[in-house]
């Protein structure tokens, strides 16, 4: 790229700074030589049949397509075609300032556009918009897996986050892995748990061997010693065959028990057995059977609570809470809910409609007010079947079955919403990059002196 100081080309050696536009070149030409030395590369197309291979080529994350006198008599058919071609792209419409009263091009440019521009074109206020743009596909794709989740890329044990809630617990399941005293995680329902067991066991010196989960609550209560313990030949009627158990399979890997408050009291006895000397019997064995395996255990049950009354015995929670990692509710996540949206987007891409292309900005604002009772099992839910039933370029809070549930608990206006996604950009940005304001500010794509004013605007520091 030209006119770009070294510390650009320097970050930018692995992203793109590429920025497409289709439009009449006058309009965009005489500011340039401004985006240039802001470090952008401007991308011309002629025509809107030239934009998929430009995109190909030149991996743009930002889109400027401005809205002339063909575009607007045609109420921007031309255009919807172009997007629906390009849905990774954050686009942003150059529009005339009387087209915005359009109610046809409103529908569009709300339901396709990240943001739109009024023209003439103000280049200062055009660059903050470009670098929110930038900065929000970059934190999306950043933040997808940080490096240190990579052996787990393309599995369902994934690990999404970058809000400081979620960089504690990274530390917390690299301290615990290093050793082999038993875990137990805890967290309401919905929050990740058996994820996090899985990442521990990743990490473990044992993750060459087996990782048996066991949900406590899901077994019929006349089975589970059979399922945990095993049995022998003729133990009992319809044992035809000798049958190992849930933890003597786990031998040499981790015995995640998850729910464990919903165990019975007898087989409590047992698994404390069990833990103490590292040994099982089998359902109609005599012989002491020694396992080695690391147990985790997982539970949205309050076991000090339990313990109080009689539900659970106190020596068994001894044994099992020699370590704790509790899993934050998703509300809680400061900017993770947009990260995880669009990771549930792409994760599940071929279920949604041909035309949908992302999140509209009313949805991205519902789901960071809503509460999130089932959390991200409720969120993953949600995002999936408003991907089947959105009609639109965009998902709508209609479509996540969010609206009746928002609209009552706040009102906001534009600037309130804009300082919203302003704060969640930020805050995402600065917990991806470790609290480095330089980092930070280089994935929104603005000046850090720029993001120093932001962040006392909206009392936000570092830690």
């Amino acid at each position: 790229m030209k006119n770009q100081t070294r510390e650009i080309d320097t970050y930018d050696s692995a992203t793109s700074r590429s920025l497409l536009y289709l439009g009449p070149r006058d309009v965009l030409a005489p500011w340039t030589p401004l985006f240039q030395q802001e470090g952008w590369d401007v991308i011309f197309a002629t025509g809107p049949e030239e934009v998929p291979g430009l995109i190909t080529k030149t991996a743009p994350m930002v889109g400027l397509i401005a809205f002339g006198e063909r575009e607007l008599a045609d109420n921007g058919r031309r255009i919807e075609i172009v997007v629906a071609q390009a849905p990774a792209l954050r686009w942003i419409a150059l529009i005339p300032r009387e087209a915005a009263e359009r109610p046809i091009l409103r529908q569009l440019i709300g339901g396709a556009f990240y943001d739109y521009h009024s023209l003439p074109i103000d280049g200062k206020r055009l660059l903050l918009t470009l670098g929110h743009a930038r900065g929000m596909a970059q934190i999306t794709a950043d933040a997808m897996l940080s490096e240190d989740w990579e052996a787990n890329r393309g599995h369902e044990s994934e690990m999404v986050g970058a809000s400081p809630q979620m960089q504690k617990i990274y530390q917390e399941i690299r301290k615990v892995a290093g050793v082999d005293a038993p875990v137990l995680i805890t967290g309401e329902s919905g929050t990740g748990k058996e994820l996090t067991a899985q990442a521990i066991h990743e990490r473990s010196s044992r993750a060459g061997g087996p990782f048996v989960a066991v949900n406590c609550g899901a077994l019929p209560a006349n089975l589970i010693q059979s399922e945990l313990f095993g049995h022998e030949k003729g133990a009992f009627t319809g044992a035809h065959e000798k049958k190992l158990g849930r933890i003597e399979n786990a031998s040499g890997g981790t015995l995640f028990l998850d729910e464990i408050g919903d165990l019975p009291m007898d087989l409590q006895t047992n698994l404390l057995r069990f833990l103490q000397e590292k040994t099982i019997h089998r359902i109609g064995g005599r012989q002491d059977i020694h396992v080695d395996v690391r147990v985790l255990a997982a539970t949205h049950v309050n076991l000090e609570t339990a313990i109080k009354d009689g539900r659970f015995r106190q020596d068994l929670y001894y044994r099992l809470n020699v370590l704790q990692i509790r899993m934050p509710p998703l509300k809680d996540r400061t900017g993770d809910i947009p990260l995880l949206a669009q990771y549930i987007f792409r994760r599940f891409a071929n279920e949604k409609g041909h035309r949908v292309k992302g999140f509209s900005e009313e949805a991205m604002h519902a789901m960071n007010h809503y509460d999130w009772p089932g959390n991200i099992r409720e969120l993953i839910n949600r995002v999936r079947r408003a991907m089947v039933m959105c009609e639109k370029f965009l998902i709508s809070p209609v479509d996540l079955g969010l609206e009746r549930r928002t609209n009552s608990r706040m009102q906001v206006t534009l600037t309130e919403a804009r300082d919203n996604a302003e704060v969640g950009s930020i805050r995402a940005a600065l917990a991806q990059s470790r609290g480095s304001v330089t980092v930070a500010a280089q994935q929104l794509g603005i000046s850090r002196v720029s993001l120093y004013r932001l962040m006392e605007k909206h009392g936000i520091t570092k830690s």
